[in-house]
């Protein structure tokens, strides 16, 4: 499957049209095209202030995208905290599972060699590569979980609603499927909040 994005200027004419609202959002389909409002902006205090501007409104924001990170940006959006740490700590968790089972099994079963008149079993001499272990297991495991949460497996294809965000413009999106207010309602919220520009961009799935 391939995405193909259909672009859609709608300028910056600015209008006193009213907040309308649609009479249901668009049923929730993935097997059909998806329609999206695309604000942009040029400066990350304009964007961050934006945001929350168009979310008074009324307006669901799909995402945000940006050439580099915003400090409150996630909550200005309304994601909710990461469950990350939560994560990290569980790959870290079963590296230090791991390998405790391993030198134990090893030093203490398998192959029990007298090692300077220790005992088979010594745990302290065992801290060393339980703590590589367990930082080996977060590291490795923070990586794909960093690609399996963005959709960034392979063969996936990149959803970027303008190549500019990687350089120096802030990019708002909206889907319209998700939104009760109009498209004009949408745009106007996105003018008065100061973007530079306005388009529709159409997601076709082949």
């Amino acid at each position: 499957m391939s995405l193909e994005f259909r672009v859609q200027s709608l300028g910056l004419k600015n209008n006193s049209t009213p907040y309308t609202l649609n009479p249901k959002p668009e049923p929730k389909n993935m097997d059909t095209n998806k329609r999206f409002l695309v604000g942009v902006y040029d400066d990350e205090d304009e964007v961050l202030a934006a945001v929350k501007q168009v979310k008074k409104s009324g307006v669901n924001i799909h995402e945000v995208y940006t050439p580099f990170p915003i400090h409150g940006l996630d909550k200005a959006i309304g994601h909710p905290r990461t469950r990350l740490p939560i994560a990290a700590f569980m790959f870290g968790t079963l590296g230090l599972a791991c390998m405790t089972a391993l030198t134990i099994w090893t030093m203490g079963y398998d192959w029990p060699i007298i090692i300077g008149g220790k005992d088979f079993i010594a745990l302290p001499d065992f801290i060393p590569p339980m703590f590589e272990f367990t930082v080996l297991f977060t590291a490795f495991g923070m990586v794909f979980t960093f690609f399996i949460t963005n959709g960034l497996w392979w063969g996936a294809d990149a959803k970027m609603f303008d190549l500019r965000t990687t350089d120096d413009k802030f990019v708002v999106a909206v889907d319209l499927g998700k939104n009760r207010l109009s498209e004009a309602a949408i745009t106007q919220a996105f003018q008065d909040s100061g973007a530079i520009e306005v388009n529709v961009k159409e997601i076709v799935k082949h």
